[in-house]
């Protein structure tokens, strides 16, 4: 399961959202979040299942790669449902099951698929735009120079874009870590599948410690390097890449933009099949 999280790893490439502008492609992901919480119908779902569909072509990132990203989430898209299927009132339309004190409304059965639909289509959608085809250094410009203007409320702009960056970034690192001493503790006869849940729970222990302190260790060698390579912040300092904005990128703008326009005339002009008030 650990080796399913692709959360913060990047993929080379050289497709069509490789060679968007970072800055560009965190304005994309804004819109297309946008977009996933406005539909509120199913041809407004259907639309943004297509548009994620054509982002994943797009990327020409590996279809099972692209899906791994939703099997660590599985526990939260059931519960997800299970909240929305057994917790719609009594005013969700037609009962489908009336079983002690359960009861299931035809409303609710809508609002737990097309929910889950949402959540996936967002961890693919997001996942796709930004961590899969932006590099760590590239998106920490890109955070930087859309906040650039907070500077002049003297907020550390590049510091906080940093941190973001870094914490992405050691997403993956920590994962593989996490699995390394798995391995080691299962070797030493550790058993972390079977018992009670306080059983696994306790057992998970031997786990966390080694790598809190693993954790800690890795972040003073990276402070220390960064210290030998004299940083001090973004004060003073100068871009290696400075980003240039292209015909390309203003034409996904556009098309992001009629995007998130189509679904709401979508909620306006089509009444039937809403799911949300």
């Amino acid at each position: 399961m650990l080796s399913d999280i692709t959360l913060g790893q990047y993929f080379p490439g050289s497709s069509l959202l490789h060679r968007l502008d970072p800055r560009m492609k965190i304005i994309l992901s804004a819109l297309y979040m946008a977009a996933i919480f406005l539909a509120k119908n199913a041809f407004c779902h259907l639309f943004t299942a297509i548009a994620t569909v054509l982002l994943v072509l797009l990327s020409r990132i590996s279809l099972r790669v692209v899906l791994r990203s939703v099997r660590p989430i599985l526990y939260v898209l059931i519960f997800t449902m299970l909240l929305n299927l057994f917790f719609t009132s009594a005013d969700g339309g037609r009962l489908l099951l009336d079983f002690w004190v359960i009861r299931i409304y035809e409303e609710g059965v809508y609002r737990a698929l097309f929910m889950a639909l949402r959540v996936v289509l967002l961890v693919i959608g997001v996942s796709v735009l930004l961590t899969y085809t932006t590099t760590p250094i590239a998106l920490t410009d890109a955070i930087e120079s859309l906040l650039s203007p907070l500077k002049l409320l003297r907020i550390p702009v590049h510091e906080f874009a940093m941190m973001m960056t870094i914490a992405l970034r050691f997403i993956p690192t920590l994962i593989e870590e996490t699995e390394k001493i798995m391995n080691a503790q299962k070797a030493r006869g550790a058993d972390f599948t079977s018992g009670s849940i306080f059983r696994r729970v306790r057992a998970l222990v031997p786990i966390l410690i080694p790598l809190f302190v693993s954790s800690f260790q890795r972040a003073i060698d990276l402070a220390t390097a960064m210290e030998c390579r004299c940083y001090r912040g973004g004060k003073g300092r100068t871009k290696l890449v400075r980003y240039t904005l292209h015909a390309r990128d203003f034409v996904m703008l556009v098309l992001f933009a009629l995007g998130v326009a189509m679904i709401v005339f979508g909620n306006l002009r089509l009444p039937i099949g809403r799911l949300y008030s």
